[in-house]
């Protein structure tokens, strides 16, 4: 019997249940407001995220959904987007898109408020909330001592989205821009995020933390904050577009296909679109550059992230399982037949449509054709045996009414790829069928499958199972 080699490769991707955040009567102070022309550092307040409840009791207009999730009114297509001279909150991640975005609003006459989300830094532990050095600090020093459980602390990477230089980067090019620079402490609620990735893996299902992200805290956590600012809008550097029709918001894939982040987007909610600027949908990424380096942000030529910020190595199932190390074990590789194959180091090490690194010699290609987590066992097999009819899923969040007959549509089980032709339907409150033209092959569960009309974005859901 074989034993495979540990590997660790694939996808981005989500969680089933999220925690109601409870409401408080009182205020809590997040975050600390930084001025353009002062202050060398980036200096961060040191306050647990609670909820945004105004000074003298209860906010009767806000709302959240079964999820707990904020909703600012019920939808209503009569909403219009914010004008010129509205007071917008920009996330600024540091990078070339947000800045762009932060410097097209100011250009076009808004009030603009820059803000950097604090998920963690380089080499800081998740957990409990610690001082941020920004000097003399070495961001490769990640080795942490094990806790009594046998698990170790995680620590943010240094090549994400949300370091320390970043948040340096962001302040500068707010200060360029002469606008208010403000640094929100979600830190501990990117724990959640982090828990939803480890749980998820030890489901066996492939998660997308970059889309929880921005459902939860991008478009959550930060419209609701922006309420608190009297904000009308937060704007973003997505590549995708807001567009306002008779009927309301929509939201749609953006000019620049190689770039299009509207996969990403689904779940933000329908009644909220209007709240959602998004300046650089139009535009190519080349030009987005172009601009900046006009403009003199440093930042013009600033490599984009290409990593999960809190998984700097990409050894996804070596952070699962320092995290939760009872969680994996050891366990079977069979083939489609049932015959054993060999023994693998804990399925949270393969992902459906895997072929590379199995560890198991073969005289013809095999996949990872399904794995289950309640037994261990990994199954592999020939590539026609990843072709699937069509999917179901749950979780769903629709920007149109839910249609109860089957839709035509376009679908992407994944980010990266290209919408396919098919149908969609809603089966229940919260759940989905998709039905393909043409069989896809390597249907994850965990993945979002997300549907599209032309460029406009429907809706989507998160998948829990393969059809056929």
């Amino acid at each position: 019997m074989q034993r495979a080699r540990p590997r660790s490769r694939n996808p981005r991707s989500p969680e089933d249940e999220r925690e109601r955040t409870p409401r408080t009567q009182s205020r809590k102070k997040l975050l600390v407001h930084i001025t353009p022309k002062s202050h060398s550092g980036v200096k961060i307040a040191e306050f647990e995220s609670q909820s945004f409840a105004r000074p003298h009791g209860k906010d009767p207009t806000k709302r959240e959904d079964e999820r707990g999730r904020p909703s600012p009114a019920p939808y209503d297509g009569r909403m219009q987007a914010p004008a010129p001279g509205s007071k917008v909150l920009v996330a600024m991640s540091g990078g070339v898109d947000s800045s762009v975005a932060a410097a097209l609003l100011v250009e076009r006459g808004y009030q603009v408020v820059g803000c950097f989300m604090r998920l963690g830094s380089p080499g800081e532990e998740l957990e409990g909330l610690a001082p941020m050095p920004t000097e003399g600090f070495d961001a490769s020093s990640c080795a942490l001592p094990a806790k009594a459980d046998g698990s170790t602390p995680l620590r943010i990477g240094h090549r994400g989205c949300c370091s320390i230089s970043d948040a340096q980067d962001a302040r500068t090019v707010a200060a360029k821009l002469g606008i208010p620079f403000y640094v929100c402490n979600f830190k501990k609620d990117f724990g959640r995020i982090v828990d939803y990735f480890v749980g998820e893996y030890n489901a066996g299902r492939t998660p997308n933390p970059c889309v929880r992200c921005n459902d939860w805290l991008k478009f959550g956590k930060l419209h609701e904050y922006a309420r608190s600012i009297d904000a009308v809008a937060v704007a973003s550097g997505h590549y995708a577009r807001i567009v306002h029709g008779e009927r309301g918001a929509e939201l749609h894939r953006g000019f620049d296909l190689s770039k299009d982040q509207s996969y990403v987007l689904f779940g933000a909610r329908r009644e909220a679109l209007h709240e959602m600027i998004l300046p650089i949908g139009d535009l190519p990424k080349t030009e987005v550059r172009a601009m900046a380096q006009e403009r003199g942000l440093p930042v013009f030529d600033k490599p984009d992230s290409q990593e999960i910020c809190f998984v700097p190595d990409d050894d996804y199932a070596g952070l699962v399982a320092r995290r939760t190390p009872a969680a994996v074990a050891p366990g079977r590789i069979i083939d489609h037949e049932g015959r054993d194959l060999g023994e693998h180091p804990g399925h949270q090490h393969f992902t459906v449509g895997q072929r590379k690194g199995l560890g198991v010699a073969a005289g013809v290609p095999l996949y990872v054709i399904g794995k289950d987590a309640r037994t261990n066992v990994v199954t592999l097999g020939p590539r026609e045996r990843l072709a699937s009819a069509g999917c179901s899923a749950a979780q769903s969040n629709w920007l149109i009414d839910p249609p109860q007959s089957w839709m035509p549509c376009t679908a992407k089980i994944r980010y990266n790829a290209q919408p396919v032709a098919a149908r969609v339907r809603a089966t229940g409150t919260d759940t989905i069928e998709v039905r393909f033209d043409e069989p896809q092959a390597a249907v994850a569960p965990g993945q979002a499958v997300v549907c599209f009309d032309g460029s406009r974005v429907l809706g989507g859901a998160w998948i829990d199972a393969a059809i056929g």
